[in-house]
């Protein structure tokens, strides 16, 4: 999937521009980037598009724990979208994410990040 690909799946999934969809995007993958370990993020990176593989990798470098809810307002906070646009935004990327990647990749990198996350994926 390519970027323009990967962008658009997002909006229509959340009802967001593809403005929105394209920073959400950015701003989710870096945030998920700091919940998985730094070995994880590179080899979960290589099968993003080349647009987005920077922001998994940044967000590696301080990796943390927090829960969903903590992700949702972080998303809001940094995107400026409501807080029910930022859950359905994490939603639709971590749907996309799995049409995206490899099962592989996909189970590796989800399996840091908390159960809760996993719940979330429509």
């Amino acid at each position: 999937m390519d970027f323009p690909e990967f962008v658009q799946s997002v909006a229509t999934r959340a009802s967001l521009s593809r403005e929105e969809s394209r920073d959400l995007s950015r701003a989710t993958l870096e945030l998920l980037g700091h919940l998985i370990s730094s070995g994880e993020a590179r080899e979960f990176a290589l099968e993003l598009p080349d647009e987005l593989r920077d922001y998994v990798r940044q967000g590696a470098e301080h990796t943390e724990r927090f829960d969903y809810n903590e992700a949702v307002r972080r998303i809001h906070q940094r995107v400026g979208l409501s807080e029910p646009e930022s859950d359905r935004g994490i939603r639709a990327v971590l749907a996309t994410l799995r049409d995206a990647v490899s099962e592989v990749a996909f189970n590796n990198a989800m399996s840091q990040i908390g159960h809760e996350f996993l719940q979330v994926i429509p």
